[in-house]
């Protein structure tokens, strides 16, 4: 079995950020999304390895994974021109593809628990196709599975206006090679894309097993602002462990499950976790609250930050209070008037920002 990870896309419901870094590396508690991704597959044993990237931002991709021997695999990396669907980029790795049964695996998503078992269903069953479905509240915003009483897919449809039920197909599937053939005999839909619900369902009205697995822990889908702080926030809580390798003085206090890497200093500074600050970051009479993640390199002094993504290599400064905010690379951000005392932003990389 091969892996097809979907890395792709122009991110722009994260512009501005995303016009200097690929949003699959957008870090959740201090690690690049698609690294948890590739994690997973290489975790169910898959080791061969196709990354669709797209101009933009596939130097950055590769740059990232490179050649995949940090989790024993082998990548190949595809290149599609236009994000014209997830179907057409299975399309554009059919010669990596080949005849093999394949996991494609949307590279922004992040689940609980693995697809370990997934796959394990998968060679068991032996269908032509099995999707991961979970409910949801509004699933108009998804891919939509319709199953009837035996609990057997019986109808997908793309982002429905009027949804029959609340089961949306997460971007995580495994196929036979047949999905091919069902590729070939679809048409782009009124968004000018191939949809891979629409060649899933072309198996069904050929008569082919669709199976689907119903996911019971969470799912991120990490596509906007406001997402990527919940996912932050969920998995620091899930999976944050207390691990101190840098300094701390004596004047400041580390509460809870806080994860300080090495070269990175606290003083005179209340951390409560949970709470992963990155290596050689300097944190100075400052307090960092639950759910924030510091990434390399940045300094926080005289501020109070609480629930917010800091990327690597900025500064914050006299801010009194910043929180629900998503903080790009390299951005200076410091208070030069004090009527300003509780923020929430979103800012690109290599911006500086005088409040």
């Amino acid at each position: 079995m091969k892996a097809l990870i979907l890395a792709g896309g122009k991110g722009t419901r994260l512009k501005p950020i995303t016009n200097t870094i690929a949003k699959q590396l957008l870090p959740v508690a201090n690690k690049p999304i698609l690294f948890y991704v590739m994690d997973q597959i290489a975790e169910a044993g898959i080791k061969d390895i196709g990354i669709v990237i797209s101009p933009e931002t596939g130097a950055n991709i590769q740059e990232a994974v490179r050649d995949g021997s940090q989790w024993a695999c082998e990548v190949t990396y595809i290149l599609q021109d236009q994000p014209l669907g997830l179907a057409h980029a299975v399309v554009t790795a059919r010669e990596f593809l080949g005849d093999s049964p394949f996991l494609m695996f949307l590279g922004d998503n992040l689940i609980q628990g693995g697809v370990g078992d997934f796959v394990k269903h998968f060679d068991i069953q032996s269908p032509e196709a099995l999707i991961l479905l979970k409910e949801v509240l509004d699933p108009r915003l998804f891919g939509v599975a319709e199953l009837n009483e035996r609990h057997e897919v019986v109808h997908l449809v793309e982002k429905p206006k009027e949804p029959k039920t609340n089961l949306a197909l997460v971007g995580i599937y495994l196929f036979t090679p047949r999905i091919h053939e069902a590729i070939a005999g679809i048409k782009p839909s009124w968004r000018g894309e191939l949809e891979i619900t629409d060649a899933i369902q072309g198996l069904l009205d050929a008569g082919r097993e669709v199976r689907s697995h119903i996911l019971s822990g969470w799912w991120l889908d990490t596509g906007k602002k406001d997402d990527l702080l919940e996912a932050n926030r969920v998995v620091l809580d899930d999976l944050l462990q207390r691990n101190i390798c840098g300094y701390c003085d004596g004047d400041s206090q580390l509460l809870g499950r806080v994860n300080v890497c090495n070269g990175s200093r606290i003083e005179n500074s209340v951390i409560r976790g949970p709470v992963s600050i990155g290596r050689n970051c300097s944190i100075r009479n400052s307090f960092i609250g639950p759910f924030t993640s510091v990434g390399t390199g940045t300094t926080v002094e005289d501020s109070w930050v609480q629930n917010s993504v800091i990327l690597e290599h900025s500064v914050i400064s006299r801010i009194d209070r910043l929180e629900d905010s998503l903080i790009g690379k390299g951005v200076h951000l410091r208070k030069s008037d004090d009527r300003f005392k509780s923020i929430k932003l979103f800012v690109g990389c290599d911006s500086t920002l005088e409040l």
